[in-house]
């Protein structure tokens, strides 16, 4: 079983775990973990990672460990499916042999090994700084191996992952993360602009029919240009300098205000709020109250994932925890939608306005198929792209996510944008007998 659990962890930290290098202070204590996933990250011909490490302290049950069994080593894309197939006969970390000897990962000839403890030892000091040129293109991932039964370490660690550009400068960002920034700042210049022709042709020229949601939709768009642009600033600074520089604080608060904002607009016309009636009822109500709550949670757990690593115990929990909320508050924005669809379905059977009735109910079914497929997209096809595709194209996941994002913004702000007489609302009275026929016709089917 031990051996079974330790092989996921490490498959799932491998799937997870994308390449996003900056400079990383790791403070590790009193862990015992057998293998700990530092950074992941890309690399060309003319890559470098830096190590330093102080304040080690290694504690045993056992006799005192040697301290050949701790070390720090790189595990290429090329050789995880070795070590992959490895680990499925033995603990990756250690296990005894038909011998009884350790078998340990530092020893095995798939790792790229940088030093151990030893090393550290010799150096006489209470630190060891060491840096390490990378010659073959492809994405590596930082390791610290314990193969010491029963031994716990703690020590502080600074990482380094980077790779030269042609005048020597240090690019901070892994090979498939480099367009990044300039794709955040791309959108970001595309929703400025939507929200600009927002304001003009829906708000301003329009007004005498503008409702609160459409307001709500405003702030929205203007949230989500400001989060793609601190988004930009993040990775820019990140790619020169290796950190952020603060505007990561920037990016956390716009990507918790994003994101309340999106599920709120989205169960808000779900609810048919503002331009079809005046008022939530109870149930729409706790479902606003459930996600709002919910996205405060997910947007920690995202600090969390984003601002630490896999490096901390609990770190796959906190991972578990976001996937597990998001899903919630996908699913929860559904709900209304299907409310509505239903309380339209049986209106129009019974008001009279039956051809109005069904064109808002052709409205809010396009509006649902299209939010799933935007939620499914988002959420599953974007996270195959991470999985799948090569390191060196990591950028098209982020690329698709964010055209996806658009197309779905500009499908909801179109379909209900404020104006006089909306096509999907105003209807002739032969359409009006025609969809009371047809709506005849569907209660004596069900009958």
């Amino acid at each position: 079983m031990d051996r079974v659990w330790v092989l996921f962890v490490f498959l799932f930290l491998n799937i997870i775990f994308c390449s996003n290098a900056e400079i990383k202070k790791p403070r590790i204590k009193s862990d015992s973990r057998s293998m700990i996933l530092l950074e992941k990250f890309g690399y060309t011909q003319r890559g470098f990672v830096e190590i330093t490490v102080t304040d080690v302290s290694l504690s045993s049950s056992l006799s005192t460990p040697d301290p050949a069994l701790f070390g720090f080593f790189l595990l290429s894309e090329e050789d995880l499916v070795q070590a992959i197939f490895e680990s499925q006969q033995q603990n990756p970390g250690s296990n005894p042999n038909s011998n009884g000897n350790i078998v340990c990962v530092l020893s095995r000839p798939y790792i790229h090994l940088l030093f151990t403890f030893r090393d550290f030892y010799k150096s006489s000091q209470n630190s060891y700084n060491t840096s390490f040129p990378i010659t073959r293109p492809d994405e590596y991932s930082l390791y610290f191996a314990n193969c010491a039964p029963e031994s716990q370490v703690s020590m502080s660690v600074r990482t380094e992952m980077y790779n030269l550009r042609p005048d020597g400068s240090r690019d901070f960002l892994s090979v498939g993360q480099a367009p990044v920034p300039s794709i955040y700042f791309l959108f970001s210049l595309v929703y400025a602009v939507f929200l600009a022709i927002w304001l003009y042709f829906s708000l301003f020229r329009n007004r005498l029919n503008v409702h609160g949601i459409h307001q709500i939709m405003a702030g929205l768009l203007l949230v989500k240009a400001l989060n793609l642009i601190f988004a930009a600033e993040d990775q820019h600074f990140i790619r020169l300098t290796g950190t952020p520089h603060g505007w990561d604080v920037l990016f956390y608060l716009f990507q918790f205000l994003k994101g309340v904002l999106l599920f709120t607009v989205i169960i808000l016309i779900g609810t048919g709020w503002s331009f079809l009636k005046p008022f939530l009822q109870d149930r729409e109500k706790k479902v606003l109250m459930i996600v709002i709550p919910l996205q405060v949670v997910a947007n920690i757990a995202s600090v969390v994932i984003g601002e630490t690593g896999p490096f901390i115990q609990g770190w796959i929990t906190w991972n578990q925890a976001f996937l597990l909320i998001d899903i919630i508050c996908c699913c929860a924005v559904i709900f209304p939608i299907v409310w509505s669809i239903r309380s339209l379905r049986e209106s129009s059977k019974t008001d009279g306005k039956a051809a109005r009735n069904l064109a808002k109910l052709t409205l809010f079914r396009q509006f649902y198929i299209v939010l799933v497929g935007y939620l499914y997209f988002t959420r599953i096809v974007v996270y195959a792209l991470k999985t799948i595709a090569s390191y060196r194209y990591r950028w098209v996941s982020v690329a698709a996510e964010e055209i996806a994002s658009l197309a779905f913004y500009i499908f909801m702000f179109y379909m209900f944008r404020p104006v006089e007489k909306n096509k999907n609302f105003v209807l002739n009275e032969e359409e009006e007998e025609e969809a009371a026929q047809a709506a005849l016709r569907d209660e004596e089917f069900e009958l």
